[in-house]
């Protein structure tokens, strides 16, 4: 029988998603690769017990992740049977809905039918009751706002959620979203947004807009599906995602220019004591909007190295220029 380290509070840090009561673990574990229906259980066990030992307590999930869609929430349920019930009330478990998860006009977008029907069938894949964060995952151009809203104003109120969020809505949309869920008496908590040093287009407007709303972000795909690691340095591995599908991460994401920018990265990483992954998970942490930075991982020295960014979150002015300078390169 799984019991958790009780030294996991020791060294994690926590911090508040926007003005809500809300904290979340700075590094959260997502399952949005490695938990489908081919991957090892006992492999995923590992992972999140792990996970939860180094204190990471924010677990990301959304209806379609798989494959196939669907079989990470079912993956999940499994571990939180297995190892993680005597500590629900210690962990925030986030679910979404917005892409297509089953056929037909009702599964897929932001229609009040989609998002409530599948957070049921979420709630049945995880064995919970309610899960701690629903999210809208997109939003939807041919669905009024407001019904959108009013989904997750209802999940909240019946209980089954209890907090709400969006996710990929820019800067408008956010303030459209967060206007109307705020007439309904719902307040949006958080933004989940794709965020990298490969990827900065979030930076200003969207942030200054969560800043104004009192909301967090929450950070997903922070090293650039792998990008962002010293994996490619030396070529392109045959156990890598890119060789295994080549879905998210193309080989043509792996240009010369960028490996270059991560091999300079890379030496700013050693002087710092850290890897190429930690710099680039610190580097996001600096941002005060941030709540979390969710992270992937295939094994469990992952998750070792990538907490390990919170031992060093501090950078000089120095180092940011230098940082700059070598991604506008």
């Amino acid at each position: 029988m799984y019991i958790a380290d009780p030294n996991r509070y020791n060294n994690m840090i926590y911090l508040r998603c926007g003005k809500s009561g809300l904290k979340l673990s700075a590094i959260s574990l997502g399952f949005w690769h490695n938990f489908g229906y081919s991957d090892s259980l006992e492999n995923m066990r590992e992972i999140v017990r792990k996970a939860f030992d180094l204190g990471i307590t924010h677990f990301d999930l959304a209806n379609n992740y798989g494959p196939p869609p669907g079989a990470a929430e079912e993956n999940f349920g499994r571990i939180f049977k297995l190892d993680l019930k005597p500590y629900r009330d210690e962990i925030v478990v986030a679910t979404k809905a917005g892409y297509r998860m089953w056929d037909g006009p009702y599964g897929d977008w932001g229609s009040k039918k989609y998002l409530l029907a599948s957070l049921d069938q979420s709630l049945k894949r995880m064995n919970l009751d309610y899960v701690d964060i629903f999210y809208s995952h997109r939003p939807d151009p041919e669905t009024p706002i407001e019904e959108t809203m009013e989904a997750l104003y209802q999940a909240v109120h019946s209980g089954k959620a209890l907090y709400a969020g969006i996710s990929n809505y820019n800067p408008e949309q956010t303030k459209i979203a967060y206007s109307a869920a705020k007439q309904m008496g719902l307040k949006l908590i958080v933004n989940q947004v794709r965020y990298n040093m490969f990827a900065r287009d979030v930076e200003n407007s969207l942030f200054d807009t969560l800043n104004e709303l009192g909301m967090g972000a929450v950070i997903y795909s922070p090293l650039a599906q792998g990008l962002l690691t010293e994996r490619y340095l030396d070529g392109i591995p045959e156990d890598s995602r890119v060789r295994k599908s080549g879905v998210f991460l193309k080989e043509s994401d792996i240009t010369p220019e960028r490996i270059e920018k991560v091999k300079k990265l890379s030496e700013i990483a050693k002087r710092r004591g850290q890897t190429v992954s930690q710099l680039a998970l610190s580097w996001i942490l600096r941002n005060k909007v941030v709540a979390s930075v969710i992270v992937g991982a295939s094994k469990v020295s992952q998750i070792e190295d990538n907490v390990g960014c919170i031992n060093n979150l501090e950078f000089s002015e120095e180092e940011l220029r230098e940082i700059d300078e070598i991604l506008n390169s």
